[in-house]
């Protein structure tokens, strides 16, 4: 079960990725986010102005040293393997053995 939800986690930052940069749009505003978190700006300027689709400037290292993966859990994205840890009812009776409680 974790080496799936691992694999649904990479897809869905992927596409969360995707989704920021359609929303930036035009590309001077790609470029100058591009720069912010310190992208030269000559390699900012040619990936703004991209022919790539969004999925695949998302999974660039480009976006994904722009957007990492503490700046989506800053914004609310929860890992889909650390949510299953926390319900999990096999491991939460795991965890009670553990404890001796059981």
């Amino acid at each position: 079960m974790q080496t799936k939800l691992k694999e649904i986690d990479g897809w869905a930052r992927n596409r969360l990725r995707s989704c920021i940069w359609e929303d930036w749009k035009k590309p001077d505003r790609r470029r100058k986010n591009l720069i912010r978190p310190g992208i030269r700006s000559g390699q900012a300027y040619a990936w703004s102005r991209t022919r790539m689709g969004g999925w695949g400037v998302a999974q660039s290292p480009i976006l994904g040293t722009t957007i990492p993966l503490e700046r989506l859990v800053r914004r609310g994205y929860e890992s889909m393997l650390c949510y299953y840890e926390k319900v999990s009812p096999h491991l939460c009776a795991e965890a009670l053995r553990c404890a001796g409680t059981i």
